[in-house]
């Protein structure tokens, strides 16, 4: 049976009954919490080392692992986990507003000024923090989804999986020319093309702001595309796929085998590229990179199928898992205090720390993970004050008033 089929004949058994109350809530909390994690360590590389993706340049000992860890899980493969629970978020949203009595044209007026709101918010987060902002794209992307495709019917959705088979078929095409150029034997030790960063090298604040003001736009720009990716965590929010994970065990197990063996398979040439363990010509460089980050788009539906069905095996929560959701509630607060963390701890300006230590790469790790976990305790102490996080708070308030 094919996977297309799969999918179309697990959506398609009815349901009976609700699924409980902490299933329906936990999948889609538990993945934005776990997902700001795979951001973190991400991010915290390209900032260390100034670059995108971060990579040390002749890593050693133990370093040489870490950096093939990053690139074959972590490097261009936080964003589409960010994006898959963006689309899915949309479609909650409007959801929502619609069980509390709202007009189609209220919800789709709601959607569009919080997303035009998340524009305003991604262009200060950029400002201000970081050059890395997907806020400002995905507060484009979110408006574009709302006038185009909230409102369509199932069959219109289903194409988006005919355009990820397609997708799939390119990326396989692409894995095995770079298979046979490395089997062929190129010559040469080119290093993996890697962007430079700026603001990331800037000596003042001042300059590091101007820098990003300058960047964000292009960085945008290239974050645009992913629509694709978030138009496919509509389709799964379509059929609340995270919200009742047990009904949809097969679908979820098979995307996550699917999502996540492309992701690494496709990652592996750059990632052991990365770790020096591999030696290629400039122009295979250039197509691992290629392959790397494009088959790192299958990462992010591949990883919010496995904490689906990591939830669905949950029937007692205990701290840890809702201290992960607490933290999925208030993604876009443990997002932002991210960027805050960054600036302070590892720009040159800052405390620098990346460079105080004889393996950066670890220093990076140890850093973006107590990050994570202190943004995961904050997020688990408001919880149990019933309170948001301060910028879903703010959004919230722009959006939809004092109501």
């Amino acid at each position: 049976m094919s996977i297309h089929a799969t999918f179309e004949k697990t959506t398609a058994t009815p349901v009976r009954g609700p699924a409980p109350a902490t299933e329906r809530a936990l999948a889609p909390d538990l993945a934005r919490g776990a997902m700001l994690l795979i951001i973190a360590v991400a991010n915290v590389a390209g900032v260390v080392f100034a670059g995108e993706p971060g990579v040390d340049p002749s890593p050693e000992g133990v370093d040489r692992i870490l950096t093939f860890a990053l690139f074959d899980l972590a490097h261009a493969r936080g964003y589409p986990v960010f994006a898959v629970m963006f689309g899915y978020g949309v479609v909650q949203l409007a959801r929502r507003q619609e069980r509390s009595g709202a007009t189609p044209a209220r919800v789709r007026s709601i959607l569009l000024r919080r997303n035009a709101w998340l524009l305003v918010f991604g262009f200060v987060h950029a400002a201000l923090l970081y050059y890395g902002d997907f806020l400002g794209a995905y507060g484009i992307v979110g408006m574009v989804m709302t006038l185009v495709l909230l409102r369509r019917g199932d069959k219109f959705h289903r194409i988006i999986l005919g355009l990820w088979a397609l997708y799939a078929l390119e990326v396989v095409v692409l894995g095995v020319i770079v298979a046979l150029k490395m089997s062929a034997g190129s010559t040469g030790s080119a290093p993996l093309p890697v962007g430079h960063v700026d603001s990331l090298t800037a000596t003042t604040y001042l300059q590091s702001m101007l820098d990003r003001l300058a960047e964000w736009p292009a960085h945008t720009a290239t974050v645009l595309p992913f629509i694709l990716i978030t138009w496919m965590g509509m389709w799964a929010a379509r059929r609340r796929m995270l919200e009742e994970p047990a009904r949809h065990r097969t679908s979820l197990r098979w995307i996550a085998i699917v999502g996540l063996g492309i992701a690494i398979l496709g990652g592996l040439p750059a990632a052991l590229s990365a770790a020096g363990w591999l030696h290629t010509g400039e122009s295979t460089a250039e197509l691992m990179m290629m392959l790397h980050g494009g088959s790192g788009m299958f990462a992010g539906f591949g990883y919010v199928a496995a904490f689906g069905l990591i939830a669905a095996r949950v029937t007692r929560p205990g701290a840890v898992v809702n201290s992960l959701a607490a933290l999925g509630r208030r993604s876009l607060s443990g997002y932002l205090f991210q960027s805050v963390a960054w600036l302070v701890l590892l720009l040159p300006f800052g405390l620098a720390l990346g460079t105080r230590f004889a393996t950066p790469t670890i220093a990076g790790l140890v850093i973006a993970t107590g990050v994570w976990l202190t943004t995961v305790v904050l997020a688990r102490w408001l919880d149990r004050r019933g309170k948001a996080g301060p910028a879903e708070f703010v959004l919230r308030r722009l959006a939809y008033g004092r109501r």
